[in-house]
């Protein structure tokens, strides 16, 4: 069972996601929030798998609720899907810099906000990869470019072309498909990048690939 807290300072948005959310046999909603303060403290209270975690709340911001959940040693498995809209985009990269799994336009089909909370309950996959890639790479093309970090010299030649490839939005299989691999072997080193890196999953390997980098916007197009 999927246990998803709601946090939005909307109640007829909460009360459309709970109508979607509760209908599915694996998915549970277990607390809802107003505001991003209560958010952090439902989450402590509730633990849930995954967060639907609002931008703009009254006390906290989205982004700032995020980042003390993502940096509690005790929510360590808990995942933060973003709820934006495009007109917020520039909150995204933000986002993911404070510890989200992802981002979900509030506007979205029904299946694929099942689909969502699902993908990232996993923990295999950024949600939407052709939207994520489009903004990540507009974005992380504001941020002042360092010099490579050290932490990815850790990593072998075969792991930093996966990481790049995971930056650039592919699943595992898309992955395999290009490097001509299998899927497990490409988890496989998807699993060990993590661990090396200390990344809570493929998104915080996103931000570590282009802060540290390692690729740069736009690059897999070209």
């Amino acid at each position: 069972m999927i246990r998803v807290l709601l946090a939005d300072d909307q109640t007829l948005v909460r009360a459309g996601f709970r109508s979607i959310l509760s209908d599915e046999d694996d998915i549970e909603v277990v607390a809802e929030a107003a505001t991003g303060a209560e958010a952090v403290t439902k989450a402590r209270e509730t633990a849930p798998d995954v967060v639907l975690m609002d931008i703009r709340m009254p006390e906290l911001d989205g982004l700032e609720a995020t980042r003390r959940i993502a940096a509690d040693p005790r929510l360590d498995a808990v995942k933060v899907i973003i709820l934006t809209t495009f007109d917020l985009d520039d909150y995204i990269y933000g986002a993911l810099r404070a510890g989200a799994s992802g981002f979900l336009v509030k506007d979205t089909e029904p299946a694929e906000l099942i689909h969502a909370v699902r993908v990232v309950a996993r923990g295999d996959a950024l949600i939407s990869p052709s939207v994520t890639r489009r903004l990540i790479a507009e974005f992380a093309s504001r941020v002042q470019r360092p010099e490579p970090g050290p932490e990815l010299n850790a990593l072998t030649e075969r792991e930093r072309e996966v990481l790049a490839l995971i930056a650039g939005g592919l699943s595992n299989d898309e992955i395999a498909e290009k490097l001509v691999v299998s899927p497990a072997t490409v988890k496989t080193h998807v699993s060990r990048i993590m661990t090396k890196l200390r990344a809570r999953d493929r998104a915080q390997l996103v931000v570590l690939a282009y802060e540290g980098a390692l690729v740069t916007p736009g690059w897999l197009g070209s």
